[in-house]
């Protein structure tokens, strides 16, 4: 659940809703099918025996317990993580039992990088990186799909509002301050 209209400002619109891309569930994928069959070879070796019951429940219910952690637990923070692209921010929610967030305006970006290793290269993902000009460290976007049409839609957005001009009175696309 990312950004919902009712936190949107007066005049602002969503450009882009994103969710981490599904690669970020090979891994809970991969415990799924292991315990599935660690429970197949299980069944197939103790059909026969005389705890055959017990230990399948036994072995069900642990399964149970780290399906839970290993598949459950990844899913839901998958289902939780988004990024929203608005007309005048850039907005990352993510968090199962907390919530947290962190928006940067667009007027405050300073630089936008992205990286793909070769398996994001595969599939279409990667990580982009959006600095603004604070001590904080840029918000770091992990498997964001299509993540080269994202950033050159947000270099369109960025310099949409620039109106070339360097008068010193401001940088492009912030608003403008009080003079006292």
């Amino acid at each position: 659940m990312g950004l919902k209209d009712e936190h949107l400002t007066a005049g602002e619109q969503v450009v882009m809703r994103l969710r981490t891309h599904p690669k970020a569930l090979v891994g809970a994928a991969l415990w799924a099918l292991v315990l599935v069959l660690v429970l197949t070879v299980l069944w197939w070796f103790l059909r026969d025996s005389d705890a055959y019951v017990l230990t399948m429940w036994i072995a069900g219910a642990v399964a149970l317990v780290l399906a839970a952690w290993l598949v459950g637990v990844p899913v839901l923070r998958w289902s939780t993580e988004s990024f929203t692209v608005t007309t005048r921010r850039v907005s990352h929610r993510y968090g199962v039992l907390t919530r947290r967030g962190r928006d940067i305006p667009l007027h405050r970006i300073n630089d936008i990088s992205l990286e793909k290793d070769l398996l994001d290269r595969l599939l279409g993902c990667g990580t982009l990186v959006v600095s603004d000009a604070t001590e904080k460290a840029g918000m770091v976007l992990h498997d964001v799909p299509r993540v080269e049409q994202v950033h050159v839609r947000l270099q369109e957005l960025l310099y949409s509002y620039d109106d070339g001009s360097d008068d010193g009175e401001w940088p492009p696309n912030e608003p403008p301050r009080r003079r006292g």
